[in-house]
């Protein structure tokens, strides 16, 4: 089980869909087991909606660092 993989793949999948990306606020495990289906065991579902937490995170304090970048 590749949960870096998994993780990449949910994020691709959540922030491109808008009704998913919101889903997600509400209910990230929910969010994310809708996304992968049945192939999340239960063990790593935790660690897999942290790691797409986290880079939902990164991706946007980048997307404002290089909005703010624009400015100067």
């Amino acid at each position: 089980m590749d949960i870096a993989a998994m993780v990449k793949d949910a994020v691709e999948k959540i922030t491109k869909d808008g009704d998913l990306t919101k889903a997600f606020q509400k209910d990230p495990t929910e969010t994310v087991k809708k996304v992968a289906g049945d192939k999340i065991p239960a063990e790593a579902i935790d660690k897999i909606v942290d790691g797409v937490k986290a880079k939902i995170k990164l991706d946007s304090a980048a997307g404002a660092l290089g909005s703010i970048k624009k400015l100067f």
